[in-house]
Protein backbone atom coordinates (compact mmCIF):
# COMPACT_ATOMS: atom_id res chain seq x y z
CA UNK A 1 0.00 0.00 0.00
CA UNK A 2 0.77 3.81 -0.11
CA UNK A 3 2.15 5.23 3.09
CA UNK A 4 0.06 8.25 4.10
CA UNK A 5 -2.90 7.85 6.28
CA UNK A 6 -6.07 6.18 5.71
CA UNK A 7 -9.26 6.69 7.52
CA UNK A 8 -11.30 3.56 9.18
CA UNK A 9 -14.56 5.30 8.50
CA UNK A 10 -17.68 5.12 10.71
CA UNK A 11 -20.94 3.51 9.37
CA UNK A 12 -24.01 6.04 10.20
CA UNK A 13 -26.88 5.27 10.93
CA UNK A 14 -30.56 6.41 10.31
CA UNK A 15 -33.28 4.50 12.42
CA UNK A 16 -30.54 1.67 12.99
CA UNK A 17 -30.52 1.27 8.99
CA UNK A 18 -27.39 2.67 7.09
CA UNK A 19 -27.71 6.17 6.54
CA UNK A 20 -26.64 6.50 2.80
CA UNK A 21 -26.81 10.33 2.53
CA UNK A 22 -24.90 10.49 5.60
CA UNK A 23 -22.13 8.11 3.97
CA UNK A 24 -21.77 9.91 1.13
CA UNK A 25 -21.02 13.34 3.13
CA UNK A 26 -18.41 11.53 4.89
CA UNK A 27 -16.76 9.62 2.53
CA UNK A 28 -16.59 13.68 0.59
CA UNK A 29 -15.17 15.16 3.19
CA UNK A 30 -12.66 12.71 3.80
CA UNK A 31 -11.18 12.88 0.34
CA UNK A 32 -11.77 16.71 0.40
CA UNK A 33 -9.62 16.74 2.96
CA UNK A 34 -6.85 14.85 1.11
CA UNK A 35 -6.98 11.68 2.71
CA UNK A 36 -4.74 8.77 1.02
CA UNK A 37 -7.63 6.08 1.56
CA UNK A 38 -10.89 4.98 3.36
CA UNK A 39 -11.24 1.83 4.88
CA UNK A 40 -14.68 0.62 4.72
CA UNK A 41 -16.26 -1.94 7.30
CA UNK A 42 -13.12 -2.17 9.65
CA UNK A 43 -13.99 -2.18 13.69
CA UNK A 44 -14.66 1.43 13.43
CA UNK A 45 -17.58 0.84 11.15
CA UNK A 46 -19.10 -1.49 13.23
CA UNK A 47 -18.26 -4.81 10.56
CA UNK A 48 -19.74 -6.99 13.70
CA UNK A 49 -23.09 -5.66 14.03
CA UNK A 50 -23.77 -5.48 10.09
CA UNK A 51 -25.17 -7.90 7.96
CA UNK A 52 -23.54 -9.27 5.11
CA UNK A 53 -25.83 -7.37 2.95
CA UNK A 54 -25.01 -4.37 4.49
CA UNK A 55 -21.25 -4.99 4.74
CA UNK A 56 -21.42 -5.33 1.13
CA UNK A 57 -23.74 -2.14 0.81
CA UNK A 58 -20.97 -0.02 2.21
CA UNK A 59 -17.84 -1.08 0.54
CA UNK A 60 -19.94 -0.57 -2.66
CA UNK A 61 -20.77 2.82 -1.76
CA UNK A 62 -17.31 3.85 -0.45
CA UNK A 63 -15.85 1.85 -3.57
CA UNK A 64 -17.69 3.53 -5.74
CA UNK A 65 -17.26 6.91 -4.48
CA UNK A 66 -13.48 6.66 -4.08
CA UNK A 67 -12.69 5.41 -7.29
CA UNK A 68 -9.76 7.84 -9.13
CA UNK A 69 -10.10 9.82 -6.08
CA UNK A 70 -8.29 7.82 -3.42
CA UNK A 71 -7.72 4.22 -2.20
CA UNK A 72 -10.38 1.88 -0.71
CA UNK A 73 -9.73 -0.56 1.36
CA UNK A 74 -12.14 -2.92 2.48
CA UNK A 75 -12.64 -4.89 5.88
CA UNK A 76 -13.50 -8.58 4.75
CA UNK A 77 -12.11 -10.47 7.38
CA UNK A 78 -14.20 -13.18 9.77
CA UNK A 79 -13.49 -15.76 12.12
CA UNK A 80 -14.59 -18.21 9.18
CA UNK A 81 -11.84 -18.31 6.25
CA UNK A 82 -15.48 -19.05 3.96
CA UNK A 83 -17.15 -15.69 5.00
CA UNK A 84 -13.72 -14.19 4.76
CA UNK A 85 -13.28 -15.60 1.03
CA UNK A 86 -16.70 -14.68 -0.11
CA UNK A 87 -16.69 -11.15 1.07
CA UNK A 88 -13.39 -10.56 -0.70
CA UNK A 89 -14.69 -12.00 -3.86
CA UNK A 90 -17.69 -9.21 -3.93
CA UNK A 91 -14.66 -6.56 -2.48
CA UNK A 92 -12.78 -7.13 -5.74
CA UNK A 93 -15.84 -7.14 -7.73
CA UNK A 94 -16.57 -3.54 -6.33
CA UNK A 95 -13.28 -2.71 -7.35
CA UNK A 96 -11.34 -1.53 -4.11
CA UNK A 97 -7.73 -1.84 -4.15
CA UNK A 98 -7.07 -3.82 -1.11
CA UNK A 99 -8.69 -6.13 1.48
CA UNK A 100 -8.01 -6.03 5.26
CA UNK A 101 -8.07 -9.09 7.30
CA UNK A 102 -8.28 -9.19 10.91
CA UNK A 103 -6.97 -12.12 12.81
CA UNK A 104 -10.02 -14.66 13.34
CA UNK A 105 -11.42 -13.62 16.73
CA UNK A 106 -13.01 -16.22 19.64
CA UNK A 107 -12.22 -19.38 17.86
CA UNK A 108 -8.17 -18.31 18.24
CA UNK A 109 -6.15 -20.31 15.84
CA UNK A 110 -2.31 -20.08 16.00
CA UNK A 111 -0.77 -18.05 13.92
CA UNK A 112 0.70 -20.83 11.67
CA UNK A 113 -3.23 -21.92 11.43
CA UNK A 114 -3.92 -17.46 10.47
CA UNK A 115 -1.18 -17.74 8.35
CA UNK A 116 -1.58 -20.86 6.43
CA UNK A 117 -5.54 -21.71 6.79
CA UNK A 118 -6.70 -18.15 6.78
CA UNK A 119 -4.57 -15.36 5.02
CA UNK A 120 -2.84 -17.73 1.99
CA UNK A 121 -6.35 -18.70 0.70
CA UNK A 122 -7.16 -15.27 0.34
CA UNK A 123 -4.45 -13.64 -1.16
CA UNK A 124 -4.05 -17.00 -3.43
CA UNK A 125 -7.47 -16.56 -4.68
CA UNK A 126 -7.26 -12.88 -5.38
CA UNK A 127 -3.51 -11.96 -6.01
CA UNK A 128 -4.05 -8.73 -7.91
CA UNK A 129 -5.35 -7.17 -4.65
CA UNK A 130 -3.43 -6.06 -1.78
CA UNK A 131 -4.62 -8.90 1.68
CA UNK A 132 -3.54 -7.01 4.78
CA UNK A 133 -3.17 -8.45 7.72
CA UNK A 134 -4.93 -6.90 10.47
CA UNK A 135 -3.50 -7.64 13.79
CA UNK A 136 -4.90 -6.77 16.69
CA UNK A 137 -4.42 -9.35 19.81
CA UNK A 138 -6.76 -7.07 22.36
CA UNK A 139 -9.97 -7.70 20.23
CA UNK A 140 -9.46 -10.84 18.85
CA UNK A 141 -7.42 -13.02 21.45
CA UNK A 142 -5.62 -14.45 18.86
CA UNK A 143 -2.25 -12.55 16.56
CA UNK A 144 -0.24 -13.92 13.65
CA UNK A 145 3.23 -13.81 14.38
CA UNK A 146 6.23 -11.24 12.94
CA UNK A 147 7.58 -14.46 11.81
CA UNK A 148 4.52 -15.94 10.35
CA UNK A 149 4.21 -12.43 8.41
CA UNK A 150 7.25 -12.75 6.34
CA UNK A 151 6.42 -15.89 5.37
CA UNK A 152 3.37 -14.69 3.64
CA UNK A 153 5.56 -11.74 2.11
CA UNK A 154 8.18 -14.17 0.62
CA UNK A 155 5.02 -16.21 -0.79
CA UNK A 156 2.65 -13.84 -2.02
CA UNK A 157 3.91 -10.48 -3.73
CA UNK A 158 0.18 -9.06 -2.55
CA UNK A 159 0.81 -9.74 1.41
CA UNK A 160 3.24 -6.50 1.48
CA UNK A 161 1.35 -4.55 4.27
CA UNK A 162 0.34 -5.57 8.17
CA UNK A 163 -2.32 -3.26 10.11
CA UNK A 164 0.21 -3.41 13.50
CA UNK A 165 -2.18 -2.60 16.93
CA UNK A 166 -0.08 -4.98 18.88
CA UNK A 167 0.58 -2.00 21.28
CA UNK A 168 3.75 -3.44 21.03
CA UNK A 169 6.81 -1.77 19.84
CA UNK A 170 8.89 -4.65 20.27
CA UNK A 171 6.84 -6.93 18.15
CA UNK A 172 6.61 -4.05 15.43
CA UNK A 173 10.58 -3.55 15.66
CA UNK A 174 10.46 -7.77 15.11
CA UNK A 175 8.38 -7.44 11.87
CA UNK A 176 10.24 -4.73 10.48
CA UNK A 177 13.51 -7.38 11.65
CA UNK A 178 11.82 -10.59 9.59
CA UNK A 179 10.31 -8.45 6.81
CA UNK A 180 12.72 -6.54 5.99
CA UNK A 181 12.71 -2.57 4.76
CA UNK A 182 10.59 -2.53 1.91
CA UNK A 183 7.51 -4.42 4.00
CA UNK A 184 4.80 -1.46 4.55
CA UNK A 185 3.85 -0.98 8.34
CA UNK A 186 0.62 1.28 8.94
CA UNK A 187 -0.20 2.12 12.59
CA UNK A 188 -3.77 1.12 14.11
CA UNK A 189 -2.91 2.94 16.90
CA UNK A 190 -3.67 6.92 16.26
CA UNK A 191 -1.55 7.23 19.69
CA UNK A 192 1.44 5.44 18.68
CA UNK A 193 1.52 6.99 14.78
CA UNK A 194 4.01 9.02 15.73
CA UNK A 195 6.04 7.04 17.65
CA UNK A 196 6.07 4.19 15.14
CA UNK A 197 7.10 6.71 12.12
CA UNK A 198 10.18 8.14 13.90
CA UNK A 199 11.68 4.89 15.46
CA UNK A 200 14.20 3.64 12.89
CA UNK A 201 13.76 0.02 14.12
CA UNK A 202 9.95 0.28 13.06
CA UNK A 203 9.79 2.70 10.07
CA UNK A 204 6.14 2.66 9.87
CA UNK A 205 4.88 4.59 6.69
CA UNK A 206 1.34 6.07 7.80
CA UNK A 207 -1.54 4.86 9.81
CA UNK A 208 -5.08 3.48 9.34
CA UNK A 209 -6.45 6.17 11.86
CA UNK A 210 -10.00 6.32 14.10
CA UNK A 211 -9.46 9.89 14.70
CA UNK A 212 -9.36 10.80 11.26
CA UNK A 213 -12.86 10.56 10.78
CA UNK A 214 -12.87 14.17 12.68
CA UNK A 215 -9.43 15.37 11.79
CA UNK A 216 -8.41 14.04 8.54
CA UNK A 217 -6.80 17.43 7.09
CA UNK A 218 -4.18 17.59 10.77
CA UNK A 219 -3.76 13.79 10.96
CA UNK A 220 -2.75 13.80 6.89
CA UNK A 221 0.14 16.89 7.60
CA UNK A 222 1.13 14.77 10.37
CA UNK A 223 2.30 12.20 8.40
CA UNK A 224 3.24 13.98 5.71
CA UNK A 225 5.40 16.46 7.87
CA UNK A 226 6.99 12.82 9.05
CA UNK A 227 7.64 12.00 5.20
CA UNK A 228 9.20 14.92 4.78
CA UNK A 229 11.63 14.71 8.10
CA UNK A 230 10.13 17.62 9.60
CA UNK A 231 10.03 16.18 13.11
CA UNK A 232 9.44 18.80 15.24
CA UNK A 233 6.60 20.54 13.33
CA UNK A 234 5.49 17.13 13.13
CA UNK A 235 5.45 16.90 17.25
CA UNK A 236 3.90 19.40 17.88
CA UNK A 237 1.20 18.54 15.35
CA UNK A 238 1.34 15.27 17.11
CA UNK A 239 1.02 16.87 20.74
CA UNK A 240 -1.95 19.07 19.56
CA UNK A 241 -4.16 15.55 18.40
CA UNK A 242 -3.72 14.02 21.92
CA UNK A 243 -6.67 14.94 23.73
CA UNK A 244 -8.74 13.41 20.43
CA UNK A 245 -6.28 10.13 20.62
CA UNK A 246 -7.28 9.46 23.93
CA UNK A 247 -10.49 9.01 22.91
CA UNK A 248 -10.62 5.95 20.87
CA UNK A 249 -10.91 4.14 24.28
CA UNK A 250 -12.59 6.07 26.98
CA UNK A 251 -11.83 4.46 30.54
CA UNK A 252 -13.93 5.86 33.96
CA UNK A 253 -14.69 4.70 36.95
CA UNK A 254 -18.82 4.83 37.50
CA UNK A 255 -20.56 4.32 40.87
CA UNK A 256 -22.52 1.29 41.21
CA UNK A 257 -24.62 0.50 44.95
CA UNK A 258 -22.10 -2.09 45.01
CA UNK A 259 -19.25 0.34 44.96
CA UNK A 260 -16.70 1.64 42.22
CA UNK A 261 -16.50 -0.14 38.87
CA UNK A 262 -14.46 0.43 35.67
CA UNK A 263 -16.18 0.98 32.45
CA UNK A 264 -14.62 1.54 28.93
CA UNK A 265 -16.17 2.97 26.14
CA UNK A 266 -14.06 1.59 22.96
CA UNK A 267 -14.20 2.40 20.03
CA UNK A 268 -16.46 3.51 17.89
CA UNK A 269 -18.63 4.89 20.33
CA UNK A 270 -16.84 8.06 21.63
CA UNK A 271 -16.18 9.02 18.27
CA UNK A 272 -19.25 8.32 16.95
CA UNK A 273 -20.41 10.62 20.44
CA UNK A 274 -18.32 13.25 19.35
CA UNK A 275 -19.02 13.23 15.21
CA UNK A 276 -23.23 13.43 16.33
CA UNK A 277 -22.09 16.69 18.97
CA UNK A 278 -20.04 18.04 16.20
CA UNK A 279 -23.21 18.03 13.99
CA UNK A 280 -21.56 15.56 11.18
CA UNK A 281 -23.43 12.42 10.29
CA UNK A 282 -23.00 9.19 13.10
CA UNK A 283 -26.47 7.85 14.20
CA UNK A 284 -24.92 6.40 17.34
CA UNK A 285 -23.75 2.58 17.73
CA UNK A 286 -25.28 -0.80 17.40
CA UNK A 287 -26.58 -2.61 20.13
CA UNK A 288 -24.84 -3.91 22.18
CA UNK A 289 -22.75 -1.09 22.34
CA UNK A 290 -24.92 1.88 23.25
CA UNK A 291 -24.42 5.20 25.19
CA UNK A 292 -21.56 6.67 27.15
CA UNK A 293 -21.78 7.83 30.82
CA UNK A 294 -22.22 11.34 32.01
CA UNK A 295 -18.36 11.06 32.96
CA UNK A 296 -17.25 9.64 29.60
CA UNK A 297 -19.42 12.24 28.12
CA UNK A 298 -17.61 14.81 29.84
CA UNK A 299 -14.18 13.25 28.92
CA UNK A 300 -15.16 13.54 25.11
CA UNK A 301 -16.07 17.19 25.65
CA UNK A 302 -13.07 18.27 27.90
CA UNK A 303 -10.90 16.41 24.92
CA UNK A 304 -12.33 18.28 22.32
CA UNK A 305 -12.53 21.60 23.84
CA UNK A 306 -9.27 21.73 24.79
CA UNK A 307 -8.45 21.32 20.50
CA UNK A 308 -10.70 23.75 20.18
CA UNK A 309 -9.51 26.08 22.64
CA UNK A 310 -5.49 25.26 21.44
CA UNK A 311 -5.06 24.80 17.77
CA UNK A 312 -8.84 25.70 16.37
CA UNK A 313 -7.74 25.26 12.83
CA UNK A 314 -7.52 20.98 13.49
CA UNK A 315 -11.56 21.27 13.66
CA UNK A 316 -11.51 24.13 10.99
CA UNK A 317 -12.66 21.73 8.38
CA UNK A 318 -15.74 20.89 10.33
CA UNK A 319 -17.14 23.98 9.58
CA UNK A 320 -16.47 24.53 6.59
CA UNK A 321 -17.70 21.03 5.54
CA UNK A 322 -20.69 20.60 7.45
CA UNK A 323 -22.01 24.37 8.21
CA UNK A 324 -21.26 24.27 11.90
CA UNK A 325 -20.10 26.16 14.22
CA UNK A 326 -17.93 23.74 16.50
CA UNK A 327 -17.43 26.72 19.68
CA UNK A 328 -21.31 26.45 20.25
CA UNK A 329 -21.75 22.99 19.02
CA UNK A 330 -19.19 22.10 22.51
CA UNK A 331 -21.30 24.23 25.12
CA UNK A 332 -24.60 23.07 23.85
CA UNK A 333 -26.43 20.17 26.21
CA UNK A 334 -29.10 19.42 23.70
CA UNK A 335 -26.28 18.37 21.66
CA UNK A 336 -25.64 15.41 24.05
CA UNK A 337 -28.29 14.99 26.04
CA UNK A 338 -29.34 12.02 24.27
CA UNK A 339 -25.85 10.08 23.83
CA UNK A 340 -25.89 9.71 27.64
CA UNK A 341 -27.28 6.90 30.51
CA UNK A 342 -29.18 8.70 32.96
CA UNK A 343 -27.72 6.37 35.56
CA UNK A 344 -25.12 3.70 35.19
Amino acid sequence: MKSGCYTALITPFANDSIDSEGLAQLIDFQIENGITGILAVGTTGESPVLTWKEHNQVIDKIAGATRHKCQCIAGTGSNNTKEALTASAHAVKAGVDAVLLVDPYYNGPSSLEIRKEYVAPVARAYPDIEVIPYVIPGRTGAQLLPEDLAILHQTFPNVGTVKEATGNLDNMKRTRECCGPDYTILSGDDALTYAMMTDDQINAAGVISVMSNIAPHAIVRMVELMHRGDVTAAESLNSALQPLFGLVTVKTMEPTPFGEVACRARNPLAVKSLMHILGMPSGGCRRPLGKMTQNGIDNVLSAARAVQANDPEILKPIETFFGVNVGERLENPANWQKLVYAEY
